[in-house]
């Protein structure tokens, strides 16, 4: 059951940069959201933290104690990919509705057995793709479903960073490099503006000199949807900041950038060209996890299933999946026809003012 005041109760399972300088502070945005639990495997980080939240704190060890106890009513999970479903599905078999960070997991077994876990309690499972609740990233998605933009054909994108090679996700083979990572916008994007899913996959990847990381660096991956439309995104873990994409349809031109980055002055802006309108369109800056933390709230409180649900992180994954076995054999991959889904909409909108980003809590165990 909710709080007295009627507020979600969250629980935060992994304690790393992502949950402290993001999640952590977003939910004090919201009005239907409250956290009351902290589960970390740093025990510094857990005696620093959850005083600063009011939070009681579980080491991983005792996780099945925090499931036993009424101090929750969902999960934020933030753990390393691989340890996605050791928590996910043990919370959704208790009864515990889970808001989940993408990608889902770091295999489609793994996606899978959470998908069940979900169907057989009823608890809801919400992949958190917060730019599903974000003002302008729904009315780019509204306007291409609309046809402003005519047929949508074809979309480009770069989405790069430069990750030192001490950060755990250099040294995690690929379940942590840029596909798992950072592929999922470009993909999720694509997606949605096609409101369809891809059937053939391409990938090629390098290994920069001196990086020092121990997976493809840097990756271009090339999709075949049907109706004969293409898309194509690099990811890269070595090179400057970069996130942008290009939509083409029939009638006009997207492009936009920043297109998925959050925090402090990032306003996602895109240009749009089309007869009758050529000019650039800014949205505000929002607090985007609080945002997707009320939407998920919401449906709880409603008893409504959300829309990017676990479905639709298994449908990223299996494209991931795609990309993995093109890089290792250097063939097109193809994939399983599937009908569209429900894509992102207006109600999904929530614009909540930025949080203040603390101080990030730094120990020996990062990704914790």
């Amino acid at each position: 059951m909710p709080s007295a005041d009627g507020k979600i109760r969250y629980g935060v399972v992994g304690g790393g940069s992502i949950s402290q300088g993001a999640f952590m502070p977003g939910v004090g945005q919201t009005d239907n959201s409250v956290m009351t639990a902290l589960v970390t495997g740093d025990a510094q980080k857990a005696q620093l933290l959850a005083p600063r939240y009011g939070l009681k704190a579980y080491a991983y060890e005792q996780f099945a104690e925090l499931l036993a106890d009424d101090v929750v009513d969902a999960l934020y999970v933030a753990t390393p990919n691989f340890r996605h479903r050791e928590f996910v599905v043990p919370a959704l078999e208790a009864g515990i509705h889970v808001l989940l960070e993408k990608p889902m997991a770091s295999t489609e077994e793994d996606c899978q057995a959470m998908l069940e876990a979900a169907r057989r309690s009823g608890a809801k499972l919400m992949i958190a793709y917060r730019l599903h609740s974000e003002p302008g990233t729904l009315d780019m998605i509204e306007r291409v479903q609309a046809g402003d933009f005519g047929d949508p054909r074809l979309f480009t994108s770069t989405f790069t960073q430069t990750v030192k090679p001490s950060n755990h996700r250099a040294q995690d083979g690929f379940a942590a490099g840029p596909v798992l990572d950072m592929g999922p916008y470009p993909l999720n994007m694509v997606r949605q503006l096609f409101n369809a899913e891809p059937i053939e996959v391409m990938a090629m990847g390098v290994r920069s000199p001196d990086s020092g990381i121990n997976t493809w660096d840097t990756v271009t991956v090339s999709l075949r949807f049907a109706d004969e439309r293409l898309a194509q995104f690099t990811l890269s873990y070595t090179l400057p900041d970069v996130e942008r994409f290009t939509l083409l349809g029939n009638k006009g031109v997207i492009d936009a950038s920043p297109c998925f980055g959050y925090g402090e002055g990032v306003a996602i802006k895109y240009h749009a060209e089309l007869e009758g309108d050529n000019r650039v369109h800014v949205s505000p800056v929002v607090d985007q996890f609080a945002g997707e933390t009320a939407y998920f709230s919401d449906c709880i409180l409603r008893n409504q299933a959300p829309e990017p649900d676990g479905e639709e992180g298994w449908r990223d994954v299996r494209v991931i999946m795609a990309i993995e076995r093109a890089l290792e054999t250097g063939k097109a991959q193809t994939l399983e026809p599937l009908p569209a889904r429900a894509h992102a909409k207006r109600e999904q909108r929530r614009a909540f003012t930025l949080a203040p980003r603390p101080a990030y809590i730094n120990t020996e165990s990062p990704t914790q």
